[in-house]
């Protein structure tokens, strides 16, 4: 079987530690010299952007003439955008996941969406940082720290353009020799501190504090932090490199560069390796130094960009693009010379296995209790090749070995074959992205898709997602708003468009999501983004596919399509969402507008909502209710309003003015004449009761009485005169009348008072009443109640004679009407004693 290079050709040893450089890509740019230009380059293999170089003086011809432009490349040379730069020169371009930063030297900066660079977001860091200038800057994933020309630092957090915060002074006189950044993720406070060198010393600084770490070996020329954070590369003036841990407690080594300068002086460019080593450049020369100043030397003229990795360090020159890690210790378990480890024997027997040599069997027994160990290896380091002819074979060993095994969890093995699908679809040379396992492990596969989307790669992003199990959702949308952007941006007039474009958009990615995506998927987002570009109709087309009222709505408002947010709330039944709106719309509609919209004589599907503002109006709002009412020609239910108002009003001057609105909307209406008299009473009564209120000097409280309670309370205060007016005024009927003042006069126990006035006239009530109220009063009032009992009629005087304690009188009233079965049934009812005898008396003188 023919196989390629082996993998340990390109290894080499640091004191007996194996390094790797690994040549994965031949750039296909026409860039003869990187240190013509300000190259950075984004982490996890991640794209190149550089800008020319103003600062260095070129030989004219050399570069094209005119606005500086910023070119973005992938890894392997394959330019993706090129963008014009029309601002003062950059001291910065950094990369985060999603966007490139470009910060000019007066302190505006650009924040470019890699998937749309043309529409990039433009802030300033203020003018106290524009006055003095940027002298240099830094960046990580969530801001920047600037050094102003009054040597002071500023941090920036996001890219919203967030106000800068100043750090704590740093007391510097002159600029630092050099400065680095120590990210919150990294920082032992959590918070983005710097490290600078000045005189002989190392300051570290943050928000809170200056604190001077007393080294006494500067200046430093260089300052870099590892990757894991635990150690710092430092290079002194002097041509020393010294390696410390972060808080500077621990010497590691210390290595004299003079004779690896070649006397070019310091380098121009300091990067750990992974973790393990320090590479040093000048110009295209890159050496990496081990801990006792062993050394491998690369040579890439006439300059090289180094890119400092997770697991190690990108080379980017006018040619390659490298990588060189020190070999993984999978990798190195199974292919270093002489191992006697059982992956190695392993990957041995199924050598021996192809060529149908015995040895297979020998290999397999040998290393049989720590097969799962070897199996395992192999997949590992399967994952650390980056040739596919080589992770093929080292999968191929641990399947192999999985044969011999009664019990192996796969698990493992599948995720580790489905990975390097990932990683060998995004390595190919057209995409560009040289992202090794433990990059990939570190961060996630959402970053990795978010890269490809951020590029516009949607079909390669959509379909790792589908082979990883993860939902297309974000993919999908990112490509539908693509697809909006791009078809917005041939400039046509939004305006102009007919509805067949929106329509045939709509459809395409209505058809996308049904087709690869799942169920749910939201398109409130992508309707936005349509929104924004002018495309209205779109948007609305949009949104009638969104599944969630909750999404549709608040766009809607956006969209000031009113009517249909309203309908959408109304449709989903959710009464919040509905409040939502209502309170919106109020807010920023004109009264007319707000209640023409809620006229459900014209949306009666509205009606739900005109309910709900009833109700939240009535307790929360009456002057809406009022204007609602109003507006919508309500007229009885304006009057009822008016009503409630009355009789929750404690002053009686607001109380008639609102009981005299009623009576007019009551008024308007044909309907309602009966309660516009009652009401226009009820006020003529209150005005009456205040008017002897303020007569008798507000001694006496009659407001909100009725015509019986106020006649009552008249009567009981002493004013007669004014009882008979108030009866006079309202028409009381005599009956009403004899009943009112029966009661007031037996509340006030004026006997003399009562017989007068039963006296007066015939009582149009009869004379019973009088019995019966008198023995219901408390104490009841049997004696006076018997007097008005011969008033009575005949028939029910023996009862009521009986009900005031009477028998005698009750036996002489039945005697009178001549009936004996009444007198028989007095007998036998009446109590033994007085009552009894005077029953009898008169049955007996009924015998004679």
């Amino acid at each position: 079987m023919s196989l390629t290079q082996s993998p340990t050709a390109t290894w080499d040893t640091i004191q007996n530690v194996f390094y790797r450089k690994e040549e994965v890509y031949t750039m296909s740019w026409r860039i003869p010299d990187l240190s013509d230009y300000i190259v950075t380059a984004a982490k996890n293999g991640g794209p190149i952007a550089m800008i020319r170089d103003e600062r260095k003086v070129m030989l004219l011809g050399k570069h094209t003439p005119g606005k500086p432009k910023i070119y973005i490349y992938a890894s392997s040379g394959l330019l993706l955008n090129t963008l014009t730069w029309d601002l003062s020169p950059p001291v910065l371009l950094h990369f985060t996941s999603q966007y490139l930063i470009v910060l000019s030297d007066e302190g505006v900066y650009r924040v470019y969406d890699l998937s749309n660079p043309t529409g990039y977001r433009q802030y300033t860091l203020g003018s106290e940082v524009s006055e003095v200038g940027v002298v240099e800057a830094t960046g990580w994933e969530e801001g920047l720290v600037v050094l102003t020309g009054s040597l002071g630092w500023f941090e920036v957090r996001g890219w919203n353009g967030g106000r800068p915060t100043p750090l704590s002074p740093s007391g510097l006189t002159e600029p630092p020799t050099s400065w680095t950044l120590i990210s919150p993720d990294q920082s032992p406070t959590g918070h983005v501190q710097i490290l600078f060198s000045t005189a002989s010393t190392i300051i570290t600084l943050d928000a809170l504090e200056r604190i001077d770490q007393r080294v006494s070996r500067g200046p430093f020329a260089h300052i870099r932090v590892s990757p894991n954070g635990r150690f710092l590369a430092l290079v002194t003036a002097t041509g020393s490199l010294w390696v410390v841990s972060s808080d500077f407690g621990r010497n590691l080594s210390e290595v004299d560069i003079a004779a690896l300068s070649e006397g070019e002086g310091l380098p121009e460019k300091v990067e750990w390796c992974g973790d393990n080593a320090v590479v040093l450049a000048w110009g295209g020369r890159v050496v990496v130094v081990g801990p006792a100043g062993e050394s491998l030397r690369y040579d890439y003229p006439p300059a090289a960009h180094l890119v400092g990795e997770l697991d190690g360090l990108r080379v980017i020159s006018s040619t390659t693009c490298d990588f060189m890690q020190k070999v993984p210790d999978p990798s190195l378990a199974v292919f270093s010379p002489g191992s006697s480890h059982p992956a190695a024997i392993l990957y041995d027997a199924l050598d021996h296995f192809e060529r149908k040599s015995p040895k297979a069997d020998e290999s397999i027994r040998s290393i049989r209790p720590e097969l799962a160990n070897a199996v395992d290896t192999c997949v590992e380091a399967a994952g650390r090749e980056f040739e596919v002819t080589w992770q093929r074979r080292l999968l191929k060993a641990a399947q192999f070995g999985r044969a011999f095994m009664d019990l192996y969890n796969p698990s493992d093995f599948v995720g580790m074959a489905q990975t390097l699908k990932v990683l060998n679809a995004v390595r190919f040379f057209e995409i560009g992205i040289p992202i090794t396992y433990d990059q990939y492990s570190s961060s996630s596969p959402t970053l990795l898709i978010s890269h490809l989307v951020s590029r516009n790669l949607h079909l390669l992003a959509l379909r790792i997602s589908q082979h990883l199990g993860l939902r297309p959702d974000p993919v999908l949308k990112h490509w539908a708003m693509a697809k909006i952007s791009r078809s917005s941006s041939k400039g046509v007039d939004p305006s102009d468009r007919g509805a067949g474009d929106d329509e045939a958009i709509c459809q395409a990615i209505v058809d996308k999501f049904e087709r690869e995506g799942e169920k749910g998927v939201s398109y409130a987002e992508i309707a936005k983004k349509a929104w924004e570009a002018g495309r209205t109709r779109l948007a609305t087309m949009l949104l009638d596919h969104e599944p969630r009222a909750a999404e549709q709505v608040p766009l809607l408002l956006q969209m000031k399509e009113d009517k249909i947010a309203l309908t959408k709330a109304v449709d989903s039944g959710d009464t919040d969402l509905v409040y939502q709106v209502l309170l919106h719309l109020r807010s920023s509609l004109s009264p007319g507008d707000f209640f023409h919209l809620l006229d459900d004589s014209i949306s009666p599907n509205l009606r739900p909502a005109v309910n709900l503002l009833q109700m939240y109006a009535r307790q929360a709002d009456r002057g809406l209710l009022r204007d609602f009412y109003y507006q919508d020609d309500r007229r009885t239910e304006s009057a009822t309003l008016e009503m409630e108002e009355a009789a929750q009003a404690e002053d009686g001057t607001e109380r008639i003015e609102h009981l005299r609105q009623a009576a007019k909307y009551f008024s308007e209406s044909k309907d309602r004449v009966f309660e516009a008299k009652m009401t226009e009473d009820a006020q003529r009564l209150l005005t009456l009761q205040q008017t002897y209120e303020r007569e008798l000097d507000n001694k006496f409280t009659f407001s909100g009485l009725s015509v019986d309670q106020f006649i009552h309370r008249l009567l009981i205060e002493g004013f007669a005169k004014r009882a008979e007016r108030v009866r006079s005024d309202w028409k009381v009927p005599d009956k009403r009348w004899w009943w009112i003042k029966l009661k007031a006069l037996a509340e006030l126990r004026d006997w003399e008072g009562l017989e007068g006035f039963a006296k007066s006239k015939k009582s149009p009530i009869g004379y019973e009443p009088f019995v019966t109220h008198l023995l219901s009063l408390n104490p009841p009032q049997p004696t006076h109640a018997a007097n008005y009992v011969a008033r009575c009629d005949l028939k029910s005087r023996p009862d009521l004679y009986v009900r005031c304690g009477d028998w005698g009188k009750a036996a002489e009233s039945a005697k009178e009407r001549g009936d004996k079965a009444r007198l028989e049934q007095l007998q036998r009812t009446a109590p033994n004693g007085i009552a009894q005898r005077e029953v009898n008396e008169v049955i007996k003188r009924v015998g004679k």
